[in-house]
C-alpha cells in the first residue's frame, strides 16, 4: 500500500532537525583546534645513583730508574759512594737523624734517598716515613709499581740500608711534621733534620775548601752548639734558634725544644699555609731562622733516567788493570760473584768537579726549571693511577680531589686564624696570642692566599 502525500510531510521536521545537527557538528569540527592524542604514561624513574664517566687510560708501568739496585742482592752490590763524599768510618759524635716523608710516586723517593747517600749522609741515619695509609702492604710486597702508594720496601731497607717508619693512617703534612717532632722527643734528640721527598741533592764540588754536603751539615750542628752562637756582644744576651734552613725548608734542621714550646704544628691547617703559620709563630716569639748552605738542593718533578750517575762512575780504560781500590765485586761474607760485577769491573771512580759532575748539575737544573714552568708544580703526584683491587686501594682521581678540598679548607682555616690572607702574617701586625681574635684585614678584598 503506498504512503499518502500528507503522511510524507510528517517526516519533514525530523529530516530538517537531523540536517541542522549535522551542520552544527561539521562547523564545530572546522573551527576548533585538533585535540592532541594522549601520550603514553612515562615509565617510572629508576632508583639509584647516576654514575660519572670514570673511564681513564691507565698510565704505562713506570720504568726502572735504578737497574743496578734492581739486580743487587746486598748493599755491596751497589757502586761505592764517591770517595770525596764518604762519611767518616766512625760516625761523627753528633746525631744526624734525617726524616723523609713519602705518600706517592716511588721514583722521587728513591732518587732523594740515593742523592743524600751519595752526598755522604749515612744511610742508617735516614728514616723514610711511609705515609701511604696502606698499613703493612708495602712491607709484605702486596702493591704493584703502578699503585701511587707503592714503594720498594726491600730495596730501601736491605739494599740502600735506610730505615722505614710506617704511619698507622694517612697523615696530613702538619700531622707528619708533628710525628717527626714526637719521634725526636721519644728518642731524646735535641734537634733533627727533615727533607721533602721531591728534591735531589749533591755536594758543592766546584767550591774551594771542599766538604761533602753531609759534613757541611755537621759543621752547622757544631756551629749551633758553640757557647757564643747567636750571642749579642753588646747586650750579652744569647738568642735562640728555631730552624736552620737549607734552601728554604727543602732540607731543615729543627730545634726540638723550641717547637715543643710553641705546641708544634697546627694540624687544623693540614697543608698549604701551615708552614707560614709555624715559621711566623717562630718569628713572633723571636726565634732565629738562619739560612745555611751545605750543598745544592733541587726542587724536582721527575727522576734521573738512571740513578747510577749519582755514584759518579766512568768507563775504565781497557788497557788499565782491574781497579779494586774502591769496591769489592761480591756480596759481604760471600764468595758469590756480584750480579753487577761486569759493570763494577769495567768502571772506575770519577774525579771531583769533573765533566760528569757538571753534566749532572746541568741536568738537575733543567729538571728544576721544568717544574717551575709546570702550571701544576706537583703534577708528578698524578703519574700513577693503577692498583685497583690491591689492599687499601683508593681511587687516584678521588684521592687527588679530596686532597685539594682538604688543602682549600686548611688554607681558609689559617686565614680565619690570623684574619689575614698570605704568608706575611707577622708583617700584617699580628702577634702571638692574636690567633682567632682578629677581624679580617684588607687582604680578604684584594687577593687569595698564594701557595708556597
Amino acid at each position: 500500500m503506498g504512503i499518502s502525500l500528507r503522511s510524507r510531510w510528517v517526516f519533514l521536521p525530523l529530516i530538517l532537525a537531523l540536517g541542522a545537527v549535522s551542520l552544527y557538528f561539521l562547523r564545530l569540527s572546522i573551527t576548533q583546534e585538533p585535540q592532541p592524542i594522549p601520550e603514553a604514561p612515562a615509565p617510572p624513574e629508576k632508583k639509584g645513583p647516576i654514575y660519572k664517566d670514570t673511564h681513564r687510560e691507565i698510565a704505562p708501568p713506570l720504568p726502572e730508574y735504578f737497574p743496578i739496585a734492581a739486580k743487587a742482592n746486598t748493599p755491596s752490590d751497589l757502586p761505592p759512594i764517591p770517595s770525596w763524599n764518604r762519611p767518616p768510618e766512625e760516625h761523627v759524635p753528633e746525631s744526624t737523624r734525617l726524616y723523609i716523608g713519602f705518600t706517592r710516586f716511588w721514583p722521587l723517593l728513591q732518587q732523594v734517598v740515593v742523592s743524600y747517600i751519595t752526598a755522604g749522609w749515612p744511610p742508617e741515619d735516614i728514616y723514610v716515613v711511609e705515609n701511604t695509609g696502606t698499613m703493612d702492604a708495602n712491607k709484605r710486597g702486596l702493591l704493584t709499581i703502578q699503585n701511587p702508594f707503592y714503594l720498594d720496601y726491600h730495596r730501601l731497607t736491605k739494599i740502600l740500608g735506610v730505615n722505614i717508619i710506617t704511619t698507622s693512617s694517612l697523615q696530613t703534612f702538619a700531622q707528619l711534621q708533628n710525628l717527626y717532632l714526637s719521634e725526636a722527643i721519644n728518642n731524646n734528640l735535641t734537634y733533627y733534620f727533615w727533607s721533602h721527598m721531591d728534591v735531589a741533592v749533591h755536594s758543592h764540588e766546584d767550591k774551594e775548601d771542599y766538604k761533602s754536603l753531609y759534613m757541611r751539615v755537621v759543621d752547622v750542628i757544631r756551629e749551633t752548639q758553640r757557647p757564643d752562637y747567636l750571642l749579642n756582644k753588646e747586650t750579652g744576651k744569647k738568642g735562640e734558634w728555631g730552624v736552620q734552613f737549607f734552601a728554604y725548608d727543602w732540607l731543615t734542621m729543627v730545634n726540638v725544644e723550641t717547637f715543643a714550646k710553641l705546641g708544634g704544628w697546627d694540624t687544623m691547617v693540614g697543608y698549604y699555609g701551615t708552614d707560614c703559620d709555624m715559621y711566623s709563630r717562630l718569628s713572633m716569639n723571636d726565634y732565629h731562622q738562619p739560612v745555611q748552605d751545605a750543598g745544592m738542593i733541587y726542587d724536582v718533578t721527575t727522576s734521573l733516567d738512571d740513578l747510577e750517575v749519582l755514584y759518579r762512575r766512568r768507563p775504565k780504560n781497557a788497557n788499565e788493570a782491574r781497579d779494586t781500590s774502591d769496591h769489592k765485586a761480591g756480596s759481604v761474607n760471600s764468595t758469590i760473584p756480584s750480579p753487577n760485577a761486569p759493570y763494577l769491573d769495567s768502571t772506575e771512580s770519577d774525579t771531583i768537579n769533573s765533566t760528569l759532575f757538571h753534566d749532572l748539575k746541568a741536568t738537575l737544573e733543567q729538571i728544576q726549571q721544568d717544574k717551575r714552568d709546570d702550571n701544576y708544580r706537583n703534577s708528578w703526584q698524578l703519574r700513577q693511577n693503577g692498583g685497583e683491587g690491591e689492599p687499601y686501594y683508593y681511587d687516584p682521581d678521588g684521592f687527588e680531589k679530596a686532597l685539594q678540598m682538604t688543602i682549600e679548607v686548611g688554607t681558609k682555616i689559617n686565614e680565619e686564624k690570623w684574619g689575614h690572607k698570605g704568608c706575611d702574617i707577622k708583617e700584617a701586625g699580628v702577634k702571638e696570642g692574636d690567633q682567632w681574635r682578629v677581624e679580617h684585614d684588607g687582604t680578604f678584598d684584594k687577593r687569595k692566599m698564594k701557595r708556597r
